[in-house]
């Protein structure tokens, strides 16, 4: 059988895979993402066990899955932004690992208002999904965040101080957009995300939007960056022009880390770019690195 790889910042192209459904009924049913499951994927499954779990509206444009734990007292939050699929299943599974660490983890719908059923899972239509992906451009999306932060704020489970934000893939992007937008973040974590423009004429290009290295100087807290080395999206040449514009812009305490033996992708165990070795040193280092910077748990 041949499954899609995603290979690109924002999404594959179609012409990247050939795309087969057969033999990934369970995975469908389960809440994956429809084009990019893969039929041999064995996804990691977090239970809610000693968890809150909440499904909340932050605003009339803007639901939200929470994942939290349970008991009194005030813990630090993470943002968990999506990738374009939206909040499938792997996305709330990741809220949960982080409420399992500690977290009070909450991930928005940020393509609501253009898809209010939430039918982005269960596309396997890539120009169909891109209608709905390039309908939150980036003005739009920090504003959801900047909801979120809000929201977060205003919670009794909540330690104010002590904020995140991480995202996949397009929300990879987002994370170096947001951290150089708000100044309750302490840290940010993207996992392969859209360094540089993409090139006019393709999907989510947005034109005259900022993007993450046009914007380096301005960081407010600093990033983490998890890179796949056969990442065909993201070239080494991107990644050593941020490491060069982060030195320039005198911002040292950002970090990009980059998998030789990876590809885009490799933290998304229901899809064949998952990378066990990859996605275990990078979830290790994003939880150490929040922490450093004041973000975790037991932090400062």
């Amino acid at each position: 059988m041949t499954s899609p790889n995603l290979t690109r910042p924002d999404g594959s192209l179609p012409q990247d895979f050939h795309l087969s459904r057969r033999g990934v009924a369970s995975l469908l049913f389960a809440g994956y993402a429809a084009a990019a499951v893969s039929a041999q994927a064995s996804p990691i499954t977090t239970d809610a066990s000693g968890l809150a779990i909440d499904n909340i509206m932050i605003n009339d444009n803007l639901p939200a899955y929470v994942a939290r734990p349970q008991g009194k007292g005030r813990f630090p939050a993470v943002i968990v932004v999506s990738e374009v699929f939206g909040v499938h299943e792997w996305v709330r599974d990741i809220a949960r690992r982080f409420a399992k660490a500690g977290y009070v983890a909450i991930a928005p719908n940020f393509f609501f208002r253009a898809d209010p059923q939430n039918t982005l899972p269960g596309l396997a239509d890539f120009p169909a999904i891109f209608r709905i992906v390039a309908t939150a451009g980036n003005e739009q999306v920090m504003g959801d965040v900047g909801a979120t932060l809000s929201w977060l704020k205003a919670q009794a489970f909540v330690d104010a101080k002590r904020l995140a934000l991480t995202g996949y893939c397009w929300g990879g992007g987002v994370a170096w957009m947001a951290a150089e937008r708000f100044g309750e973040l302490k840290a940010a974590g993207a996992w392969y995300g859209g360094l540089t423009p993409r090139p006019a004429g393709t999907p989510l290009a947005e034109p005259g939007r900022k993007w993450p290295i046009d914007g380096v100087s301005e960081l407010k807290a600093p990033v983490l960056g998890l890179y796949g080395g056969k990442d065909k999206g993201i070239t080494a040449a991107d990644v050593e022009a941020m490491r060069a514009a982060l030195v320039k812009a005198g911002r040292t305490e950002s970090e990009l880390i980059v998998y030789p033996d990876a590809d885009h992708g490799f933290l998304a165990d229901y899809r064949p770019s998952y990378n066990e070795a990859a996605s275990k040193d990078a979830w290790a280092r994003l939880l150490a690195f929040f922490k450093a910077h004041g973000a975790g748990p037991g932090a400062a």
